[in-house]
């Protein structure tokens, strides 16, 4: 075994001396093939992040949330749903929400306005969202004035600003009383915007979601799991139109390494001869050639991995975030959480790695295998 091992080391010294003769060429090779891991990796990781941010946030969401839908809109829901649904056995608790949307004209941008129980917020006082603070100037004390869909002019002080660790959530949110609310939309009384409801049993939230469309036909029940499918499918897509956009690119990388690693220059046939020559067998230089591969693509490989960490978790991923988390008139700041699939990475070594050290060992097997001579004079 110490015998085996020192041997991999002579052929590891004679590998990176033989590929600093040909620096030039390996640096070039090493550049292209990092950035091409570089691309996929900062996909994978943000991708992944996001998702694991949108579980994360969705994890605290109400388990159903009943909608009532007229004509295939959605529509106000009225009093009798809530006495109607706290009869259907195995709910645990059910709230109706007051919740809507408002443009503002100012910065041509549409807040989120949600009702709070009584108590919590006093009528005539709001609280709001740190990047809506931010673009309209606002702080505790401040007041701001909204003109409601009616043509009325409501003013409200600002209470207090949310955390900016809520921001992914609360950006353009605006939180006020109930009364408030109702009055600025002009809501009926006891008609709320949809139910959010929590089950006993977590197996039974099916169920219970299937009986309520039987005893309300025109509820639509959304479940917090098929919420987190719906995030989950945009962010596929999306990623699938930044491999599409970049798909050009991409090819013309692999095409690069490919041709590199699969051709052997002039230099590298003359000094696979004059190892022959001196005495090298045939398996000695397949090894001395493989160990050239793996240090190439291994460097590669976990340069473009670091490097796409960096990018994504130190830098935003600059590169990626426009099109991968949307765009937004009140665009929400908030730093992703560094998380990281191994199943992941090791399916980008597979598809990385692999594939190269395929296109080294082919042409390097050829020219093992014939004579020095032969070789030399190639």
């Amino acid at each position: 075994m110490r015998l085996w091992l020192e041997k991999q080391r002579h052929l590891i010294d004679f590998t990176l001396a033989s590929l600093a003769r040909r620096k030039t060429k390996n640096i070039g090779l090493l550049l292209a093939y990092m950035l091409l891991v570089f691309v996929l990796a900062s996909l994978m990781l943000f991708t992944h992040a996001l998702r694991s941010e949108a579980a994360y946030v969705l994890a605290s969401s109400p388990e159903v949330i009943v909608q009532r839908m007229v004509a295939g809109r959605h529509d106000l829901v009225p009093p009798d749903y809530l006495e109607r649904i706290g009869r259907v056995r195995g709910v645990q608790k059910m709230q109706g929400r007051l919740w809507g949307y408002y443009y503002d004209p100012v910065l041509n941008a549409n807040y989120t306005f949600m009702a709070r129980p009584s108590g919590e917020i006093a009528d005539g006082g709001i609280m709001v969202g740190n990047a809506l603070a931010r673009e309209r100037g606002l702080s505790t004390g401040n007041t701001i004035s909204f003109r409601s869909y009616s043509g009325k002019l409501f003013t409200f002080e600002v209470l207090a600003t949310l955390s900016p660790d809520s921001e992914l959530l609360s950006a353009d949110l605006v939180l006020l009383s109930e009364n408030d609310f109702r009055r600025f939309f002009e809501y009926p009384a006891g008609h709320f915007t949809d139910i959010a409801m929590s089950v006993a049993n977590p197996q039974e939230v099916r169920n219970i979601a299937a009986k309520l469309g039987k005893m309300l036909p025109d509820s639509r029940p959304i479940l917090r799991e098929e919420i987190l499918r719906t995030y989950e499918s945009l962010f596929d897509w999306r990623e699938g139109i930044v491999l599409t956009v970049l798909a050009g690119a991409i090819l013309a990388f692999a095409i690069l390494a490919w041709e590199k690693a699969s051709g052997l220059s002039a230099e590298e046939k003359r000094e696979i001869g004059i190892l022959k020559a001196i005495g090298w067998e045939t398996s000695d230089i397949i090894r001395m050639k493989s160990w050239e591969g793996l240090l190439i693509s291994i460097t590669a490989f976990l340069g473009g991995v670091l490097a796409a960490y960096v990018h994504v978790f130190h830098f935003g991923a600059a590169v990626f975030e426009p099109v991968l988390k949307g765009w937004s008139v009140l665009y929400p700041k908030f730093k992703l959480l560094p998380t990281v699939d191994g199943l992941q990475l090791i399916t980008l070594l597979f598809f990385t790695v692999f594939p190269y050290m395929a296109a080294v060992l082919v042409p390097i097997w050829r020219a093992a295998i014939a004579d020095p001579d032969t070789v030399m004079r190639a």
